[in-house]
C-alpha cells in the first residue's frame, strides 16, 4: 500500500471517531459582530465609467520641449505623431480631479522588495511596490473603477480597446489598440498578445508572475489571433464577463516577444531557466507598454524609471503622458516606506502595516507635515489557509500528509478558529478602532458583503480544546501538545508548519500571535518566514500545511479573479490544487462553492449575483473554508505637492493605490516641483545598453 493509501486508512481511522463519545461543549456559531466605526473614512465620487477615457485622433499633440529641442530636432526619434497611435488613448478631464497637468518633477517610491529581473511573462517579480505596474500594461484595466458606479462596473478598455460578444456569448472579439509601439519603437500588436498566452500562460514550464494559467480564464479557454490586431477569445461558458476582470493586471500583461523570444527555448534552443532569469536587473531599458521605462538598477539602493517617449496616452489637449518625467524606487523596507512617506523624503505610499497606523496619523496630523493622510474602507484581511489537498500536491511527507487529513476535518477546522482570540489579535497591531473581527470569507469592504450571510464561531478555549478531542487528537505524552493517534506519523505531537511572508511586519506578527494562541490549543505550530518571492514559490508548489496570506482581489472586489474564490479548476485555489493524478480532491462543501462561483460568472443578472455571494458567504463561514484572523483600512500617504489624486481611492481594491491613482495623469504644479530627477532631459536607451541616453 502507497503512502496515501495507507494515510487515508489512518484518516478513516482518525475522524471515524463518534460524535458521541466526546460531550459538545463548544459555543454556538452566530452573526460576525459589527465593525467599530470609523469616521476618517474618505468618500469617493461616482462616476459613469464612460466619463474617465476614450480612444480617439486629435488635432494636435505636444510633448516636453527638450523631448522636441534634443531628440526629434536631432533625427534620434521620430516626431510625436508618428510615436503615438492612430487614435491615442485620451483621458478626459472632467475625471481629473485637478485637471490638465504640467510635465516635470519625480514620484520617490520606497519599497521593501527587491527585483529578481525584468521577466515578467516568466514570473520574474520587479520589486513591487507599483514597479510592474509603471512598466506593464494589460489587455484591460480594473483599479480606477473603484469610483464607477455599481451598475455599471465592467473593466475599462486598455490595450484591447474595445471587445464585441458572439450571439450566443461563446466568443469574445477584441480590438487591439492599434499603432502603438514598444518603448524602443517596436509595434505592438497580437504577436505580442499570443506569445504571452501560448508561450507563457499555457506552457506549463513557465508560471507567469501572480500565477496566471489557463484555468484563470476559464476552463477549455481559447486564444487565437484573427489579424494583427484582432485576437479572438473562445469560451465553454456563456458570456462569461467575470474573464475581463482576469485580463488586467496582474494575470493578463504581455511582455515585449521581439525581445524574450531571443530567450525561450522554443524560439532560441535555451533552457527554461535560461529564459526566465534572461533578464536580470542589470538589463537596462527593457522594452514596456507602460508610461516608464528602467533605465538605472543599483543593487539594493535604487532603481530608476523614466519616460517612455513611445508612451499611447494622453490628455484632451494631447499633451503626451506621463507628466511625471522619472519615478524613483529606493531599495528599503515596507516600514521604511511608511517613515519616509510620513518625513517627506519619499512621496507615496500605502500605509497597510497597521503598526504603524497611530504614529502615522500623529505627524500628518502637524500643520508642517509635507504629506497627507486618508483612509479608506476596511479592505485589508488576512486570513489563515490550510492545504486542502490529500492528493499529493506538493509530495507531502507522512507528517504532511496526516496534517492535510485533519484540515479537512471540520470539526478540526472549527477548533482552530475558536481558539483564535481576535480581539486580542488585532490589538497585537495597533490598538484603537482600526481592527475588526474578520471570520473568513470575503471582505466587508466589498458591495457583496453580507453580515447577516457571515457566520462566526467565537472565541472559546475550552470548547475547541474538546473539538480536537472529539477529532482523536490527545495529549498522550503529557507534553502539552496533543498527538497523533498511534499509527499516523508515529503517534507524534502534532507539529504544523506555518508559512509566511518575512516582507511584512504584519504578516510575520500575526503569524507569531497565532503560534502563541495555537500553543494554548495544544497545536506546535512552527514558522517557515521566507521572503516574498519564494513564499509564493513555495505556494505554488504546495509544499505548506497553513499558510498566513493577505486576501487578494477576489476577497475585496469579488468580480475580480473570481475563480479564485474556490478551486474552479486544478490551479485556481491558493490552498487546493490538483494533486499527482491531475485532479482536486474536493470535499461536499468545495463543490458547493464551485458551483456558486461559476453560476455567479455565468449569471448577467445584478440581483441574481447578490444572493449567489451570500450563498458563498454562507457556506464558506459555515465550513471555513479559510479561517480569518483580521480586518483593518489602509491609508494612502501622498505628498501634498501631488495633484490629480482622487478623493476617497483605496489603497487596495481592484489593484495597489499605485494604478488607482492613475499616476500617468498625477502631476506637481509649477510652482512645487522639486530638483528631484536624476536624469534630467534623457530618454531610455537601447534594451539591454547601460542607462539612458542624452
Amino acid at each position: 500500500m502507497n503512502i496515501f493509501g495507507r494515510m487515508k486508512t489512518a484518516a478513516a481511522l482518525l475522524f471515524g471517531v463518534s460524535a458521541f463519545a466526546i460531550p459538545a461543549v463548544a459555543s454556538e456559531p452566530t452573526i460576525v459582530p459589527e465593525q467599530p466605526p470609523f469616521p476618517a473614512q474618505g468618500k469617493i465620487n461616482y462616476v459613469p465609467r464612460d466619463s474617465i477615457l476614450e480612444f480617439k485622433a486629435l488635432s494636435e499633440y505636444l510633448e516636453p520641449e527638450w523631448v522636441t529641442e534634443k531628440f526629434v530636432k536631432t533625427g534620434k526619434l521620430p516626431p510625436l505623431a508618428e510615436r503615438l497611435p492612430k487614435e491615442p488613448m485620451v483621458f478626459k478631464t472632467g475625471n481629473m480631479p485637478d485637471g490638465i497637468g504640467v510635465y516635470g518633477d519625480t514620484m520617490r517610491h520606497v519599497v521593501g522588495g527587491r527585483p529578481e529581473g525584468w521577466n515578467y511573462s516568466a514570473g520574474q517579480t520587479q520589486g513591487w511596490g507599483g514597479i510592474d505596474i509603471a512598466m506593464f500594461e494589460c489587455l484591460t484595466r480594473t483599479a480606477p473603477l473603484f469610483q464607477v458606479d455599481a451598475k455599471d462596473v465592467e473593466p475599462l478598455p486598455n490595450l484591447a480597446r474595445s471587445w464585441e460578444w458572439s450571439e450566443d456569448g461563446h466568443t469574445l472579439t477584441m480590438k487591439l489598440i492599434e499603432g502603438a509601439k514598444w518603448s524602443d519603437g517596436d509595434p505592438f500588436d497580437a504577436d505580442d498578445v499570443m506569445f504571452y498566452w501560448d508561450d507563457n500562460v499555457v506552457d506549463p514550464n513557465v508560471s507567469p508572475l501572480n500565477g496566471a494559467t489557463p484555468e484563470t480564464f476559464g476552463e477549455g479557454t481559447t486564444l487565437k489571433a484573427v489579424d494583427k490586431y484582432t485576437i479572438e477569445w473562445t469560451f465553454k461558458d456563456a458570456f462569461p464577463r467575470q474573464h475581463l476582470y482576469a485580463m488586467a493586471y496582474e494575470t493578463f500583461c504581455p511582455g515585449p516577444s521581439h525581445i524574450l523570444k531571443t530567450k525561450h527555448p522554443k524560439y532560441a534552443g535555451t533552457t527554461y531557466d535560461e529564459y526566465k532569469n534572461g533578464f536580470p536587473p542589470e538589463y537596462l531599458n527593457m522594452p514596456v507598454m507602460g508610461a516608464w521605462v528602467p533605465i538605472e538598477y543599483r543593487s539594493d539602493d535604487v532603481i530608476v524609471l523614466r519616460r517612455n517617449p513611445y508612451y499611447w496616452k494622453v490628455d484632451e489637449e494631447g499633451n503626451q503622458l506621463p507628466y511625471l518625467n522619472e519615478l524613483h524606487y529606493k531599495l528599503s523596507t515596507w516600514a521604511d516606506r511608511d517613515v519616509q512617506a510620513i518625513a517627506g523624503s519619499g512621496d507615496i505610499s500605502n500605509l497597510e502595516q497597521p503598526e504603524n497606523f497611530v504614529e502615522s496619523l500623529k505627524r500628518a496630523a502637524q500643520e508642517t507635515a509635507p504629506a497627507r493622510l486618508a483612509f479608506g474602507a476596511r479592505l485589508i484581511g488576512y486570513n489563515l489557509r490550510m492545504n486542502f489537498s490529500a492528493n499529493g500536491w506538493g509530495e507531502p511527507d507522512e507528517r504532511a500528509q496526516a496534517v492535510r487529513e485533519l484540515n479537512r476535518n471540520v470539526d478540526f477546522r472549527k477548533a482552530v478558529t475558536m481558539a483564535i482570540d481576535r480581539k486580542k489579535l488585532g490589538e497585537s497591531l495597533v490598538k484603537g478602532p482600526f481592527t475588526a473581527i474578520y471570520p473568513g470569507g470575503i471582505s466587508s469592504g466589498t458591495s457583496f458583503y453580507d453580515r447577516a450571510s457571515t457566520v462566526y464561531y467565537p472565541f472559546d478555549l475550552e470548547g475547541a480544546k474538546a473539538l480536537l478531542e472529539k477529532v482523536g487528537l490527545k495529549d498522550t505524552d503529557g507534553n502539552g501538545a496533543v498527538n497523533f493517534p498511534a499509527g499516523t506519523a508515529g503517534g507524534s505531537d502534532v507539529q504544523i508548519v506555518l508559512l509566511v511572508n518575512s516582507d511584512y511586519s504584519t504578516d510575520r506578527n500575526l503569524a507569531e500571535g497565532l503560534v502563541g494562541q495555537m500553543e494554548q490549543l495544544g497545536l506546535k505550530v512552527v514558522l517557515n518566514t521566507i521572503d516574498g518571492a519564494k513564499r509564493d514559490a513555495t505556494q505554488y508548489a504546495g509544499r505548506f500545511d497553513w499558510l498566513v496570506r493577505r486576501n487578494e482581489q477576489e476577497q475585496t472586489s469579488v468580480v475580480q479573479n473570481t475563480t479564485q474564490l474556490a478551486p474552479t479548476g486544478p490551479r485556481t485555489s491558493w490552498h487546493h490544487r490538483a494533486g499527482t493524478d491531475g485532479t482536486v480532491d474536493l470535499m461536499p462543501f468545495e463543490q458547493e462553492l464551485v458551483d456558486v462561483v461559476n453560476k455567479f460568472i455565468s449569471s448577467n443578472d445584478n440581483d441574481e449575483r447578490a444572493d449567489l455571494m451570500k450563498q458563498f458567504q454562507k457556506v464558506s463561514t459555515t465550513n471555513l473554508d479559510t479561517i480569518g484572523l483580521t480586518e483593518y483600512p489602509g491609508a494612502l500617504i501622498i505628498n501634498k505637492r501631488f495633484s490629480n489624486i482622487p478623493e476617497g481611492v483605496p489603497i487596495f481594491m481592484f489593484n495597489w493605490a499605485e494604478d488607482t491613482i492613475i499616476r500617468e495623469r498625477v502631476f506637481v504644479a509649477a510652482d512645487r516641483q522639486g530638483d528631484y530627477e536624476l536624469f534630467p532631459e534623457q530618454l531610455p536607451g537601447k534594451p539591454g545598453e547601460g542607462g539612458p541616453i542624452n
